[in-house]
């Protein structure tokens, strides 16, 4: 049983330039098994998608983000929300996406534009029951399914950076373990910093060295792409 409420009403929602800010995440897991250090990233990664109310199609887990909250948070309370997981989120943005609404119902302003804010997830926990279970079904998916099942254009560009990131993330820790075999640069939540009950940010000294050498591939991943499909 779930004794966390999800978040209803949009009294407090953030808006700029007349659109809603959104904020989300692509939740992920290292598949299970010894990782071969020459296998392609895309084999080593699943990644967690969630049904949408109403709509035969899967999706990332997003939705509005909130006054009282820092959007890495917003994108944590969506992950537990909407997927039920917990993790290790990704400070620094996969990119920054508008897109347009298709639902009146739903539509982000009065334009129906929302801009979305789009971070990595590494998920530690997930539980058996969540606040939107109801209306959001959970599935972990390989990377090539996920790009199959991604309707909308600014899913797919999230999930070419997040590939991106990964694949640098990956070879920076096997650089690591070849240094130094003591030395593993993956970050266990006991070292992280709390944030919330929700998740953990990435403050060690490797994570900042990660990082910076990431630059390059986030700030061109963060440029503003204008999409007219939306969800």
């Amino acid at each position: 049983m779930s004794f966390v409420t999800a978040r209803t009403g949009r009294q407090r929602q953030r808006y700029e330039d007349n659109m809603r800010l959104v904020s989300g995440c692509i939740p992920y897991r290292m598949k299970k098994g010894k990782v071969d250090k020459n296998e392609d990233t895309q084999e080593m990664i699943e990644v967690l998608m969630v049904s949408s109310p109403k709509r035969d199609d899967l999706v990332f887990p997003k939705g509005g983000w909130e006054d009282d909250e820092t959007v890495t948070e917003a994108a944590c309370r969506e992950a537990l929300e909407e997927a039920g997981v917990k993790g290790i989120v990704r400070e620094i943005p996969l990119g920054r996406w508008d897109f347009r609404s298709k639902s009146s119902k739903d539509s982000c302003s009065q334009e129906g534009w929302c801009r979305g804010y789009m971070f990595s997830l590494e998920v530690t926990e997930e539980l058996e029951a969540w606040p939107e279970q109801k209306d959001h079904n959970r599935q972990w998916v390989n990377i090539k399914e996920a790009f199959r099942l991604s309707r909308y254009d600014w899913m797919c560009k999230a999930l070419e950076v997040f590939i991106s990131v990964m694949a640098e993330d990956i070879k920076l820790r096997n650089e690591e373990d070849n240094v130094d075999s003591s030395s593993i640069s993956v970050l266990h939540v006991s070292e992280s910093q709390y944030v919330s009950s929700k998740c953990y940010k990435r403050t060690t000294s490797k994570q900042h060295h990660s990082i910076s050498s990431r630059t390059n591939i986030l700030s061109h991943a963060s440029q503003e792409i204008a999409i007219h499909l939306g969800y």
